[in-house]
């Protein structure tokens, strides 16, 4: 496995740092503060390159969790989609899952600074990318951590006339070291859960979901949700510790992932619900007008 250099970020108001990996898909992989992690390892880095095996801070795009189907129409295009090609992957079942920019090494550093970096890909200039997804667009992600809080900004801006379809999202994995997750308590907004069948697929169908305080005890989560307001904050919270993820502008969906026998939960910010590609639902950037999503994790 070849080494990749990385950009470790300092908080200038505390002993906080975060890595990410403009190399391999500008992957966040570690959220830490005296030797304390607060960002989920799972498989590690080797994994996420090999395999896309997702850790850390992943983005996930040009689409978030699985797609019912090898095709889709969006934009005026009809697009085959090829399961081992042009870096579209599939789950279990053969869905297409997580676009295809998996630990991809496009990604050029444009700016930097002790508590920031700026990262930008091409999209346009890459037929492998563009075979999946083509609408040419050039994708920017800014990381700022500052005030115990890591915030990243995603811009997509429209290179051609054609509009660029937002279905993209993060898999933040967090943990609380030394606490273990049974003792965990999650607080969500109230927003809309969107049921999915034996596939993963969202149904069609959609139920109240109060939000509120629930502990993590026996509690497994892969759940999808729309009508998430804007600014909503989800708290994370064990011991002494509290992590805050909000969703400040540009994801009104969500997806909660705590699988069985992992001291970890996901806390996804999503530009659409699951599979809104094929289904429709979504925002688009359009030429001329860029659009910018944001969100934060704040450590206390």
């Amino acid at each position: 496995m070849p080494e990749f250099e990385s950009v470790t970020l300092v908080d200038p108001s505390s002993s906080l740092t975060a890595t990410f990996v403009p190399e391999a898909g500008m992957v966040g992989t570690s959220l830490s503060e005296d030797g304390a992690e607060f960002l989920g390892q799972r498989r590690g880095l080797d994994a996420y390159v090999s395999d896309a095996k997702t850790m850390g801070i992943p983005i996930l795009y040009p689409w978030a969790n699985r797609l019912s189907g090898n095709g889709y129409e969006a934009s005026g295009a009809q697009v085959t989609l090829t399961p081992g090609s042009g870096g579209v992957r599939t789950e279990e079942n053969g869905w297409p899952m997580h676009g295809v920019l998996a630990a991809y090494p496009g990604w050029l550093v444009a700016a930097r600074t002790e508590n920031s970096v700026t990262a930008v890909l091409d999209y346009g200039g890459a037929p492998r990318l563009l075979a999946a997804f083509p609408f040419p667009h050039v994708l920017t992600q800014r990381v700022t951590l500052a005030d115990r809080t890591l915030t990243v900004e995603t811009t997509v801006r429209a290179t051609t006339a054609a509009a660029v379809p937002l279905c993209f999202g993060y898999h933040p994995y967090l943990t609380i070291p030394g606490v273990p997750r049974d003792e965990w308590r999650l607080t969500t907004p109230a927003m809309r859960h969107l049921p999915v069948d034996d596939r993963g697929i969202p149904t069609g169908e959609h139920e109240p979901w109060d939000g509120g305080t629930r502990t993590l005890q026996g509690v497994e989560y892969d759940d999808g949700f729309d009508q998430v307001p804007e600014g909503s904050v989800f708290v994370l919270e064990g011991g002494d510790r509290r992590i805050g993820v909000a969703y400040e502008n540009g994801y009104p969906a969500a997806q909660l992932f705590a699988p069985p026998g992992q001291d970890l939960i996901g806390i996804e910010p999503m530009a659409a619900p699951t599979d809104a590609l094929r289904r429709g639902g979504y925002r688009s950037a359009a030429p001329g007008k860029p659009e910018t999503a944001r969100f934060s994790i704040t450590v206390r």
